[in-house]
């Protein structure tokens, strides 16, 4: 360990063995430790179930939930934008050769007390129970609009700049009412509250063009899942880093950030000192340099049959938009089961969650648990969400923000390549990667 790197990554969350790979391929001599003796950090996949069980303070399951070692259940599950980020990010550094993926089979949206599936072509627009006739012909013209626009083609901007216009200028243009103004924005667009309505409107049909392109991969919702569960993700990018010399150490306990005139130059396990250039890491290795910002609920939720009203689908993303339920934040829902190798045949995983409001998180996720039918099994918790105090670039220490409550990876991408923007002044290049790890497109 007594060695200089670049660049240490403490913690193997997700976020930071994104980061690990990234830094390896861009040339960068990399040593990756985490306190645990296992990957994952929050967003770790446990697995037998009795450990599970055990982790919350339940006695252990009994023999009705299958074989233990059959269970792989994620902390903080989340789905991949088939189009998206992280697909991108795993199919331009190869890691796509470790995972299999499973397309998720629904996607809906909660309106007055019961879910629809979310519309996102014209032929699903005239079907949607979600509105009525005439307004489904306002919601097909503003589809066509979004999908035939071209951002260098002002030919194509129908007398709206959407660069200059606001998404709520945009969505009165075309008439739309609250209620398809509400699904567009939370569960086509997938933002998280209503700051976005000020924003330009280019940002919103990006948003959405990424949906319906991820749509069209796969055809039945634009999420995937890997088999075995999230825990596999931060696994895949460590064996990124390898290839590319980094180092790994679990089970190192980080006693010290050491700092000089403020700049990081090392960090202290017991007697030695690995030298380094800059950190990176999630909140937990440096809680005099974070701020809690909020506080996210997660209930795990096991079930031995799929959530009602979604033709039985063996895996589903349910968004129920703040308006919906009178909240300034949306809830989550989302749900994985055997066919994804992550719980025993015949059982499910559903999680509900959502940003806390109010001094009773439970109560705020009931319209969530109430879509769900009977559950065997809750396991509840309530994590502080941190965010750096300052930006990195005095100390070159670079800190992820916590995990947010959405049930996809986007928000998950935006903050890593922001954190290697900063620590390396550039845009990840996606063409430094080493083709023959094989850049294949699934």
């Amino acid at each position: 360990m007594d060695e200089e790197y670049d660049a240490i990554v403490l913690g193997t969350g997700l976020k930071e063995c994104i980061l690990s790979g990234m830094l390896s391929v861009s040339g960068k001599k990399v040593l990756h430790i985490d306190r645990n003796q296992y990957y994952g950090g929050e967003c770790a996949s446990i697995t037998p179930l009795e450990e599970l069980f055990s982790r919350f303070g339940a006695p252990p399951p009994d023999e009705a939930y299958g074989r233990g070692r059959d269970w792989n259940v994620d902390l903080i599950p989340k789905f991949l934008m088939a189009h998206g980020l992280l697909v991108k990010l795993l199919i331009h550094t190869g890691v796509t050769k470790y995972l299999e993926f499973k397309s998720v089979e629904g996607s809906y949206v909660y309106k007055g007390g019961k879910i629809s599936k979310v519309p996102v072509d014209q032929k699903e627009a005239l079907a949607s129970d979600l509105m009525g006739m005439f307004e489904k012909r306002r919601f097909r013209n503003f589809l066509i609009f979004v999908q035939d626009i071209k951002e260098d083609d002002p030919k194509t901007w129908k007398d709206l700049d959407p660069f200059s216009t606001t998404t709520q200028q945009l969505y009165t243009k075309f008439g739309l009412d609250k209620n398809t103004q509400d699904f567009t924005g939370h569960a086509l667009a997938l933002y998280r509250d209503d700051d976005y309505l000020n924003d330009p409107a280019i940002q919103t049909i990006r948003k959405i063009k990424l949906y319906s392109d991820s749509l069209a991969r796969y055809g039945k919702s634009p999420y995937l899942y890997p088999m075995y569960g999230l825990g596999e993700l931060p696994q895949g990018f460590a064996r990124l880093s390898a290839i590319y010399g980094g180092t790994y150490m679990l089970d190192k306990p980080v006693d010290e950030i050491v700092l000089e005139n403020g700049h990081v130059i090392g960090i202290r396990s017991g007697e030695e000192i690995a030298r380094c250039k800059q950190v990176y890491c999630d909140p937990s290795y440096v809680p005099d340099r974070v701020k809690k910002t909020g506080q996210v609920i997660r209930c795990i939720c096991l079930m031995d049959h799929p959530i009602p009203n979604t033709k039985d689908a063996l895996s589903t993303q349910i968004i129920i938009p703040q308006k919906q339920v009178n909240r300034r934040s949306d809830i989550y829902v989302s749900q994985v089961s055997y066919t994804h190798q992550v719980a025993a045949k015949g059982w499910f995983i559903a999680m509900v969650s959502t940003t806390v409001e109010t001094d009773n998180p439970e109560q705020e996720i009931k319209p969530g648990l109430d879509l769900l039918g009977p559950i065997k099994k809750t396991f509840v918790t309530i994590s502080d969400y941190f965010e750096a105090t300052d930006l990195g670039s005095e100390s070159q220490i670079f800190i992820s923000a916590s995990y947010d409550a959405t049930t996809h990876f986007e928000t998950t991408c935006t903050d890593v390549l922001d954190i290697f923007k900063r620590g390396t002044g550039e845009e990840f290049d996606f063409s430094k990667v080493k083709h023959d790890l094989g850049d294949e497109e699934q």
